[in-house]
């Protein structure tokens, strides 16, 4: 499962789809536990599970790149102020 760059910038995943995703992905590699449970307790199972695994997730808005004109401006610390020695 590899995307590009420009499908990743143009749509963010929403949590349905990503929902979607995992549940197809457990699917396929749970296939031997489905015959086990019966259909509808692993249907219910995946469900539940992707909602977990997918629980902390959150879309991001894609950032706009700023546009850079001239030379870019750098802190500059003030100068150290030189302290004078007390004689003792």
């Amino acid at each position: 499962m590899s995307h590009s760059k420009t499908t990743d910038n143009k749509n963010a995943h929403s949590k349905k789809d990503t929902r979607k995703e995992v549940s197809e992905q457990l699917t396929s590699v749970l296939n031997n536990l489905k015959e086990t449970l019966g259909e509808k307790k692993f249907e219910r199972r995946i469900k539940k599970a992707a909602r977990l695994l997918t629980a902390g997730i959150k879309t991001k808005p894609v950032k706009k790149e700023k546009k850079v004109k001239g030379k870019t401006k750098t802190n500059k610390s003030k100068k150290p102020v030189a302290t004078k020695a007390v004689a003792e």
